[in-house]
């Protein structure tokens, strides 16, 4: 479904999030690329929330000159810590740091 959304509206990259699978990221530069990212998280309490930090981090990554790729693996990492924790949380960038 990625690479067809990628050729119908001419996007240049489409992030999909796969629940426990990870994260799937559809490229296109020059010839389409899919890079599967397996979920990071180590324990689940609570998924909520766990979109909103990948679409944010994704885009603080994206706004901060990072590749699609670059973006799509811290994401991945930050939604793995925010699951571990109870309730609506955050990730700091010292979590962050200590899982790279």
């Amino acid at each position: 479904v990625g690479m067809k959304l990628l050729e119908k509206y001419d996007f240049k990259a489409i992030l999909v999030t796969r629940g426990e699978e990870g994260l799937s990221l559809f490229e296109k530069d020059g010839r389409m690329k899919h890079t599967a990212f397996p979920t990071e998280a180590r324990e689940v309490f609570d998924v909520t929330g766990a979109g909103d930090t990948v679409i944010g981090v994704f885009a603080l990554c994206m706004a901060a000159g990072a590749s699609f790729r670059e973006a799509a693996y811290l994401a991945n990492h930050a939604a793995g810590i925010v699951v571990g924790k109870v309730g609506t949380a955050t990730v700091t960038r010292e979590e962050l740091k200590r899982v790279l």
